[in-house]
């Protein structure tokens, strides 16, 4: 329970911090960082398998790299989710550059986050 907390946590974190570097990516306050956190956690686990398997042919003649506009397009389904209550993503290119900042940023908090 308590790794599940501080991941829940760091994500928000990582949110905000990616909301203050990416135009377009805004996250207003930490409630609702916390709550996008837990919407972008919930189609990162329920939807995006589902699209990963359906490009896989296009991931694999692009080595990878189409998984950065899955996580794009999966960013921008959770801020669809979530209208009104404070993450907004604002079209397709800040979900693109706040997918690839936001999975940075997550990487090194949840780093040192695991030394906790």
């Amino acid at each position: 329970m308590k790794h599940f907390l501080l991941t829940w946590l760091g994500t928000a974190v990582a949110l905000l911090i990616t909301s203050q570097i990416v135009p377009g990516f805004v996250v207003t306050t930490f409630s609702a960082a916390l709550i996008a956190a837990i919407i972008v956690g919930l189609v990162n686990a329920i939807i995006r398998p589902i699209l990963f398997l359906l490009t896989l042919p296009i991931t694999l003649i692009t080595f990878g790299l189409f998984t950065l506009v899955i996580n794009a397009v999966t960013l921008l389904l959770a801020s669809n989710l979530t209208p009104g209550s404070g993450f907004e993503i604002q079209g397709f290119l800040p979900a693109l550059l706040g997918s690839i900042v936001l999975s940075i940023v997550s990487s090194i908090i949840n780093y040192f986050l695991r030394t906790i």
